[in-house]
């Protein structure tokens, strides 16, 4: 597979997994929905930030670490998987009824660490990566540069489509801050963790 081939394969395929409906997309939409779009980069941010430190932690070997033990598998799984469970639990529990308080005394969430921690703790990432990228490199290439190059077009895309999500709520800007929406749209989200967590806690490399 030549160069040229390479990025045009895994653009294609990255692509069609950007679109893929999942935990990045909740987390943004209700993001933009309830805190505004300002929030919603924040946590965009916070994704792609994760992915380039899996490709990082890919290109340097980490990545197989957690490809091939059990047990370093199993750790960041259950922490990912408890994180996710913290972050769902106070959405439904817990929902808001406005973007911010009235009097101004509710602490402001730092959607930036919520995004990256949610991509970091996600093992899942980890084993994709290890088994995704290697196929794109050409025979030859340095495995270093043309791991965080193939990482950085699947940020690019993750960006565009972040980017197209925030920009659809903003038709429904009012009606989505509506006290009553608000609330929905917590404990849809909370609900759509825990079930990832779930997920990610049964799941197997």
């Amino acid at each position: 597979m030549s160069v040229i081939d390479s990025l045009i394969a895994f653009t294609l395929a990255a692509t069609l997994l950007t679109l893929t409906p999942g935990l990045d997309t909740a987390l943004i939409l209700r993001t933009a929905a309830v805190e505004g779009r300002s929030q919603a980069f924040k946590a965009a941010f916070g994704i792609n930030t994760g992915c380039l430190i899996w490709g990082a932690a890919v290109a340097f070997g980490l990545g197989t670490l957690v490809a091939v033990s059990e047990l370093a598998y199993s750790i960041l799984k259950y922490c990912g998987a408890a994180y996710l469970c913290w972050l769902g639990l106070n959405m439904l529990i817990r929902p808001r009824t406005a973007v911010f308080s009235v009097a101004g005394k509710e602490k402001k969430q730092n959607w930036f660490i919520r995004g990256m921690s949610g991509n970091v703790l996600n093992p899942k990432m980890g084993i994709f990566y290890v088994s995704f990228l290697p196929q794109f490199i050409p025979h030859g290439q340095p495995l270093i540069i043309w791991t965080f190059g193939l990482v950085m077009i699947h940020v690019v895309l993750g960006t565009i489509w972040s980017t197209l999500l925030i920009a659809a709520t903003r038709p429904l800007s009012l009606f989505l801050r509506k006290e009553a929406v608000i609330r929905w749209m917590d404990r849809t989200t909370g609900v759509l963790f825990l079930l990832f967590a779930t997920r990610l806690a049964l799941s197997k490399r």
